[in-house]
């Protein structure tokens, strides 16, 4: 198990230090959001490919991270290419100042993210270390169902949320129709969605303790770098928001309160 992961963390590192030399070149950090997705294709297709034969669970799961993660990676270009470095990234830079920020990201973003997808990948490890048959189980097919409803509120919460956007009318207006009449963050509860189908695939495939991958990626996104720092954002930033959430569910889906 440790050489594999310790194979696939290597391949990772090299990724996000070639990842962080461009960076500086062309002054923009947010090229590792692009990346995010794409670890988990590659980590994913490394232990799928490294783990011995193929059986149906492997397949299935090769299929699922890949859709996911490319999905993710051409959303987030889509959204991100020739818009400049994100403002998250620019307050970083300005605090830590520009002498410094280029060496600090390394380690503050692109090392950082690299260790999340090592540690947030664990379920796609334990399916791929199994050494049961990968027969598909009532697990499994419960894995596929609930990864389905996850992937549809992700990408029909991006996609609802990029065509509001496109729309200059609604400039300081809050989505609330389509997903987002159901729960403010639609692609977020989509997103911890598919990576808990990732941790029932591994319970499936016999390996228990590797969910906690599906944890850490759950608490960042509801506590750390999701709900918690947008909802601080638009509450300052759109007053209408507040009435958004008096009506609405943050995270998990429900009809609207009267």
């Amino acid at each position: 198990m440790l050489t594999l992961f310790t194979k696939a963390s290597l391949i990772i590192l090299i990724l996000v230090t070639l990842l962080w030399i461009w960076s500086i070149f062309i002054k923009n950090v947010s090229i590792v959001d692009i990346f995010w997705g794409l670890g988990f294709v590659v980590v994913n297709a490394f232990y799928v490919f490294m783990s011995g034969e193929l059986n149906p669970r492997k397949i299935l799961i090769l299929t699922l991270v890949s859709i996911w993660g490319l999905r993710l990676a051409v959303y987030l270009a889509y959204r991100n290419i020739g818009k400049g470095e994100d403002f998250r990234y620019q307050e970083f830079r300005k605090n830590f100042g520009p002498k410094n920020y280029w060496w600090i990201s390394f380690f503050q973003t692109f090392l950082l993210q690299g260790v999340l997808i090592m540690i947030i990948s664990l379920p796609l490890l334990g399916i791929n270390l199994s050494t049961n048959p990968g027969t598909l189980n009532v697990l499994d097919y419960l894995g596929l169902l609930t990864w389905l409803i996850g992937f549809t509120f992700e990408a029909g919460g991006d996609y609802q949320l990029a065509r509001f956007k496109s729309n200059p009318d609604n400039k300081g207006k809050v989505l609330n129709t389509g997903f987002w009449k159901y729960t403010r963050h639609p692609n977020y509860f989509g997103d911890s969605a598919v990576w808990w189908s990732y941790a029932l695939f591994s319970i499936a495939a016999g390996s228990y303790w590797h969910i906690i991958g599906s944890i850490v990626m759950t608490l960042l996104i509801i506590k750390i770098s999701g709900v918690s720092l947008l909802e601080k954002t638009l509450k300052e930033t759109k007053p209408q928001y507040r009435d958004y959430i008096q009506k609405t569910n943050s995270f998990f889906p429900w009809f609207p309160k009267k």
